[in-house]
């Protein structure tokens, strides 16, 4: 021990002034591995439902929306599963990159909507804009909610052997 004692124990340990033991996860090569492959899973599902489902409503990105809706409601309950079930370290961690920032992180597009927001601004339809743009952050964040709850509940309910 290098005699350094933490003023305080019960916070969070700052990573950038621990003591590096490990590299850090974003340049590790198995956590560069993981997000790849679940962003070939993810991108290309995305892909392929923008081809097999119908096209804007109206203009408005419907399956854009739908995409990133749906994807908000999986990492909700993804995470939210994961960490109930321990730290966010191991097999926890690699499923987390995998699913969570590979795959989900590549079938939802955010980046879609900052386009197609702009885009409508461009050519001033203003109330496509604003509401694509608002309803897209508010219903991906109940749809967030709705994730962790049903995660929450899942993870709480008793099971046959601890009743």
């Amino acid at each position: 021990m290098d005699g350094h004692r933490d003023p305080n124990p019960t916070l969070p340990v700052d990573p950038d002034t621990a003591p590096r033991t490990r590299r850090p996860l974003h340049v590790r090569p198995s956590a560069i591995t993981a997000v790849g492959v679940g962003g070939l899973a993810g991108a290309p599902l995305r892909y392929q439902l923008g081809l097999s489902l119908p096209p804007a409503a109206g203009g408005w990105p419907v399956t854009t929306f739908a995409i990133n809706i749906v994807g908000a409601f999986l990492l909700g309950l993804l995470l939210e599963g994961l960490a109930r079930l321990g730290p966010d370290t191991r097999w926890r961690r690699q499923v987390r990159l995998l699913v969570g920032t590979g795959t989900l992180g590549s079938f939802t597009t955010y980046s879609a909507l900052a386009a197609d927001t702009d885009l409508f601004l461009r050519s001033h339809q203003w109330w496509a804009a604003g509401s694509y743009a608002v309803g897209t952050v508010l219903v991906g964040l109940m749809a967030t909610t709705a994730g962790i709850a049903i995660a929450a509940r899942l993870r709480s309910r008793p099971t046959e052997a601890t009743q």
